[in-house]
Parts: structure tokens; sequence; C-alpha cells
């Protein structure tokens, strides 16, 4: 274990550098001065000069890669030229209300996706089965955009069961204040014992959340039916059939937990796919997450705030497939061989 630990270790060690000189390079390569956008449109030449020197534009490439470099293992993510604020600060506040919204998203895509996959593969190739299979595809097919838009004009327009938009009744900042702790509403509330904030944010939450797992349940049903479909002829199962134990039974007790292994590695996937795909829905719903801070900092032509944002999706991405990576050798000790 200590060897495979060092080796996934290593890895993800590799691809955070990769990562770091993609980003510089691509803060590079974007159209625009980010001293221009800085300074502003009608600042004079000195205005100009100071802001390249402030942000190192002057130095050769190499020398800012290094500066780069040292500054985020520093902690220093640079200025958002758009808020005027640290870039590290402006994601403290984004990223909290994005992981509480795909993190609800994941939830529901491993409750639903892993017993809508042992539903289909104890009935292969029967009624429920195909209906597994159908959903399935039109879960990972729909464009998320209209199923956000077509969620939002039944269930919040139409019907009034859930709120249209935001992460809970603005109202409440002057009621029922919320005590912060970690920046995710839901889980301050519930600390704190703010109740009315609670249900209103579960409530807000139904929807956009929803929305974000539909491709999520959909593929992990069926990576969930492929698996086990595979585990139930290995020799044994047909061992546990000799000795008299159901479909099901085999499945549940014995395919189950070999089979979560391929779902391991596809929850780390789409988790990183939910919080970029979770943008436009944050867009739709007027969520405070990552995607309202990147679509301003597109607007602004911010480099640093989208190279923060960038960074911060691949560091995440990077350390859920590192967790899924030791889990599956806890479940798993073939995996640590691999």
């Amino acid at each position: 274990m200590p060897r495979y630990l060092t080796r996934r270790l290593g890895q993800a060690l590799l691809v955070v550098a990769g990562v770091v000189v993609l980003t510089f390079v691509v803060m590079r390569l974007v159209p625009g001065d980010p001293a221009v956008a800085f300074a502003g449109p009608k600042a004079t030449p000195e205005q100009l000069a100071a802001a390249r020197r402030q942000f190192g534009l002057d130095d050769p490439l190499p020398v800012q890669l290094w500066n780069y470099v040292r500054d985020l293992v520093t902690g220093d993510w640079g200025i958002s030229l758009h808020t005027r604020q640290p870039v590290r600060d402006d994601l403290y506040l984004a990223f909290p209300a994005s992981l509480e919204l795909v993190g609800a998203a994941l939830l529901v895509a491993v409750v639903v996706g892993v017993p809508a996959g042992v539903l289909a593969a104890r009935f292969k190739a029967r009624v429920p089965d195909f209906g597994v299979r159908l959903t399935s595809v039109l879960a990972v097919s729909v464009p998320v955009f209209w199923l956000a838009l077509t969620l939002q004009t039944v269930f919040a327009s139409n019907l009034g069961w859930f709120p249209v938009a935001g992460e809970y009744d603005a109202g409440l900042d002057t009621t029922s204040p919320l005590t912060v702790w970690t920046n995710i509403t839901i889980v301050d509330a519930l600390i704190t014992g703010n109740w009315p904030i609670f249900t209103s944010t579960l409530e807000h939450l139904v929807l956009p959340a929803l929305v974000v797992a539909a491709y999520p349940t959909g593929v992990i049903a069926q990576m969930a039916r492929a698996a086990l479909i595979e585990e139930s002829g290995q020799d044994h199962a047909r061992l546990e059939r000799a000795l008299g134990f159901g479909e099901t039974s085999i499945l549940t007790r014995f395919a189950l937990r070999p089979a979560l292994n391929p779902v391991l590695s596809l929850i780390a996937l789409v988790f990183a796919y939910a919080i970029v795909n979770g943008f436009l829905v944050e867009a739709v719903f007027n969520w405070p997450g990552l995607g309202r801070y990147a679509a301003e900092s597109i607007r602004s032509l911010d480099t640093p705030a989208l190279a923060g944002v960038t960074l911060l999706v691949a560091l995440v991405y990077v350390l859920a497939n590192l967790v899924v990576d030791l889990l599956q050798g806890v479940v798993d000790p073939r995996a640590r061989a691999r």
C-alpha cells in the first residue's frame, strides 16, 4: 500500500505540473493586454508601464513562468482584473457554492445510478433493463441548458413547486442571518441550526442539482450494469449459483463490491465534468458559484481569474482521482498492482 500510494502521488504531481505550465501558456496566448484591462482603456503610458511591471509582463518568459509557479506555491494566484481582489479570495467565495451543487448532484447520481445498474443487470434483456438503458441514454444525451430551462419553466414558473433561481431567499439575510463557517451554505446552516436558510437552500437546490445529476446518473447506471454483468459471469458467480444463491443475492452480496471499482473511477471523472458542466446550470439558475465568476471573467478578459478557475478545476480533478485510486486500493487489493 505505501508503494501504491507513492506511485499515485507521483503521477498526481506530474499532472499538476503539466496543468500549471499549460495554464501559463494559455494565459500568454489569450488576445488582449492584461495591463490595459487592469489600468483601463484611458490609462496613461506611465500607468500602463506600472501595470506591466506589477504583473511582470516585461520579464522574459522563463522568468515569468518561474514567478508564476513561485506565486502559486506561496498562495498568490494573482489579482482579478474585474473584481480587483486576489483571485484566491474570489475562488474561496465562489467554489463552495459550486461544490455544494455538484456534491448534491453526485449524491443523487450515486443513489439513483448504482441501484438502477443493479436492476438492469438483474433483469438483463428484459423490460427493466431496456427501461434503464433508454433512460440512461436520454439523461446523457439531453442538452444541459435545455433540461435546466425545461425544469425551471415547468416546476418553478408554471407549477410553483420550487424557487426559480438563487441559492436561498434573499430576505432571510435580514430575518435569519447565517453564521459562516465553511462558505457552503447548507453545511453552515446545518451546523448553526439555521433552519429557515437550511430549508430554503434545499428547496433552491433541487432543480439545479437534478439537472447537473442527469449526465452522471446515466453514465454510472450504464457502467454499474456492465460491471455487474461481467462479474456475474465469473467463476465465483458460477460457484455461488451451484451453492444455491439466487441472482439478486449474487449481484448484491458478491458481485457488487468488485464491480464498484470502475464505478469509482467513473465518479472521479464525472465529478470534474459536473463542475464545468454546472457552469451553464449556474447561469440559468443564478447560482453564485464558479460559473458566474468565470462568465464575468470571460466578459472582462480577466486572464488571472480564468487561469485561477482552470487551475482549481484541474486540482479538484487530480485530487478526486487520487482519492478514488486510494479507495480502489482499499476495496480491491488487485488494483494496487496496476
